[in-house]
């Protein structure tokens, strides 16, 4: 499935092409979700998105997220919670978090024929999980969910949308995205809301992305002595 966020080119001819890999557990990726056409207004674009599972991801690299650090876990909601009231797009934390997004993600991508979604189906799963300070794995609410989303919910699609799931987090793990929300186009990844003007400036033809310093920082030598 191809997505839902085009607009007119002003600056270049050219479509880019670009994949925004997503979990619905991450506050970020509702915000990045809701900024992006805002950052990019005005490109020629396609963008598509995919959800994966963050945990997994996560345990990649034995990294227990913010949310596995007690101090981090509160300022990332007090941040998260204050960057929804300044962006405008709301953002209040559900009952519970983090919480097991599983059942989201599955609802997602049984409205999908290629392990994408379209630009409906996450934002109804966004404002479900991110507006109102409910909880988001409440069967009630999901159940109510499933009704919004019966038109796009495809027959008989329970076990495709676990198979979806499964490449869609084994292609993301491939390409080394680490986190959500991540963008990736020509094979560049951006991570995170605030890598969205990054990402903007590459699509403008920012000259810096041809100077080296892109590839340059892999060549940093890491101080640190693993035990």
């Amino acid at each position: 499935m191809t997505t839902t966020a085009t607009t007119t080119a002003t600056k270049t001819a050219t479509t880019k092409h670009i994949t925004c890999w997503l979990d619905f557990v991450s506050p970020y990726a509702w915000l990045a979700f809701d900024q992006a056409p805002r950052t990019l207004e005005g490109l020629n674009y396609q963008l598509r998105y995919k959800p994966v599972l963050l945990g997994a991801l996560l345990k990649q690299h034995a990294n227990p997220g913010p949310a596995g650090i007690a101090p981090k876990r509160e300022w990332t909601y007090r941040h998260a919670t204050w960057l929804g009231h300044a962006q405008g797009c709301g953002l209040t934390m559900p009952a519970q978090h983090p919480f097991n997004p599983l059942p989201l993600l599955r609802l997602a991508l049984s409205c999908s024929d290629d392990g994408c979604i379209n630009r409906f189906t996450a934002d109804a799963i966004f404002r479900h999980v991110w507006l109102g300070g409910h909880d988001a794995s409440d069967s009630a609410r999901i159940a109510e969910l499933k009704t919004q989303l019966s038109k796009q919910i495809r027959p008989d699609s329970e076990d495709q949308a676990k198979a979806f799931l499964r490449t869609n987090t084994d292609e993301a793990n491939a390409l080394g995205v680490f986190g959500v929300p991540m963008f990736e186009v020509d094979s560049k990844l951006f991570w995170g809301l605030d890598g969205l003007p990054m990402l903007r400036a590459y699509l403008d033809g920012d000259a810096w992305f041809e100077s080296g310093e892109w590839d340059g920082v892999t060549k940093v030598q890491s101080g640190l002595t693993l035990v």
